[in-house]
């Protein structure tokens, strides 16, 4: 259901928005917070869907707010949508002139009570979101430093306004690139003498990577410009090898180990929608991105050396792959056959190898026959044996009877005598 409300009040929307649940047969919605967006006109339509999406998984009033600032009459203007297809509900607000400058006299009553509120800057954001007027009334600000150019996202301010609640989406972009690099030292505890960052040139995120990285493991960290899309590779250099994870073309990774096969992972650029769904999952206070914001700072005041890995490390690095892959070589040579290697052999054998070979193998079939002649009279002595025992057998059994019979015949004449 569509509400369009032209030159409208908060409280109109607020009772069109009850109208709208009750022609849809829901006068109570279990929603669990609000959501305001703070667009301009040529991209609410994405921000809007976005957020429903993201809505589906947490449902959610979502506030998408058009700010129009200028000399003309003040003015609001509405669109409600409840139902088809949207999980919760969905307000579109356009703000005229000098209502435009304070946002939160329209947006604060129609936030639900009791429910956290989550503030989301699709084009970037202000410098320091929890002194903007509607960043005040958030528990979570998030922002979008790679929306816009570079130049126009100020860390060192973002650094110095942090406040609890203060998030952003090129950070939350490297979750699983963080995931994955911890679960890697995990599964292979070792020093980490040097790591290495390389994406796209002017990306937000792999500069918060490489400050993570160095705030975790206190090692210096560089960071190298690749044609993308997004970060390319993040590697750590080891004493045993390089620990890798590379994604090439921004769908597939490479998950590298020493001592161990590549692994292929499946890292893919997340959309708008699931990075949202992941910031309502947790709505606590980031930490570890304060942590990394004030070690970006630092990062920007260092010498360039303090950030670049020396050639010793990589020499270090390559020596153990190239020794890794001799003993991977050794290993798999002592696994060939001796079939194989005889038959090398021979290839490569002289002409009087080979007639040694020949007179071996003559020798070897001689020997064979005179035991198998050896084997054929042993068995014709063995069978003449057991002919000769079984004639005798046979006349012993014969003057057996003839005995037993002269004996019977003398009886029955003594019997009739």
């Amino acid at each position: 259901m569509i509400i369009d409300l032209t030159d409208t009040t908060s409280s109109e929307i607020a009772s069109a928005l009850l109208k709208a649940r009750r022609s849809a047969g829901s006068p109570a919605m279990g929603m669990v917070g609000t959501i305001v967006v703070v667009v301009d006109e040529a991209s609410h339509h994405d921000a809007m869907k976005a957020a429903n999406e993201a809505g589906r998984e947490h449902p959610s009033r979502v506030l998408v707010a058009i700010l129009r600032p200028g000399r003309g009459a003040s003015g609001l203007d509405a669109e409600v949508r409840v139902g088809e297809g949207i999980p919760g509900e969905a307000v579109l607000l356009r703000l005229h002139g000098e209502l435009a400058r304070v946002p939160e006299s329209v947006i604060t009553p129609l936030l639900l009570p009791d429910s956290p509120v989550i503030v989301w800057w699709p084009g970037g954001g202000p410098k320091v979101p929890a002194e903007d007027p509607l960043g005040r009334l958030a528990r979570r600000r998030v922002t979008d430093a790679a929306s816009g150019r570079r130049s126009t996202v100020d860390f060192t301010a973002r650094a110095e306004g942090y406040a609890p609640g203060d998030t952003d989406f090129a950070w939350t972009r490297l979750t699983p690139w963080r995931a994955l690099m911890a679960a890697a030292l995990d599964q292979y505890p070792t020093k980490v003498l040097a790591a290495e960052v390389v994406s796209a040139k002017g990306n937000p995120s792999a500069d918060l990577m490489a400050a993570w990285l160095q705030d975790r493991l206190g090692v210096p960290v560089e960071h190298k410009n690749s044609r993308g899309p997004g970060i390319t590779a993040v590697r750590m250099f080891t004493g045993s090898g390089p620990i890798a994870l590379t994604r090439p073309d921004g769908s597939v990774a490479t998950f590298t180990i020493p001592g161990a096969p590549d692994r292929p992972v499946a890292l893919k650029r997340r959309t708008p929608s699931e990075l949202l769904s992941e910031e309502l999952r947790r709505l606590d206070p980031d930490d570890v991105y304060a942590k990394t914001l004030a070690c970006m700072v630092e990062r920007e005041n260092m010498p360039a050396s303090a950030k670049t890995v020396s050639e010793a490390d990589r020499r270090s690095t390559q020596a153990a792959v190239s020794r890794a892959a001799a003993k991977t070589a050794a290993v798999a040579g002592k696994a060939a056959s001796d079939e194989l290697a005889a038959h090398a052999d021979g290839k490569k054998a002289s002409p009087a190898k080979k007639a040694a070979k020949k007179s071996a193998v003559k020798k070897t079939a001689k020997s064979s026959s005179a035991s198998r002649s050896t084997t054929s009279r042993s068995t014709a002595t063995r069978s003449t044996a057991k002919k000769t025992a079984a004639k005798k057998t046979a006349a012993t059994k014969a003057v057996a009877k003839k005995t037993t019979a002269k004996k019977a015949a003398g009886k029955r004449v003594a019997g009739r005598s």
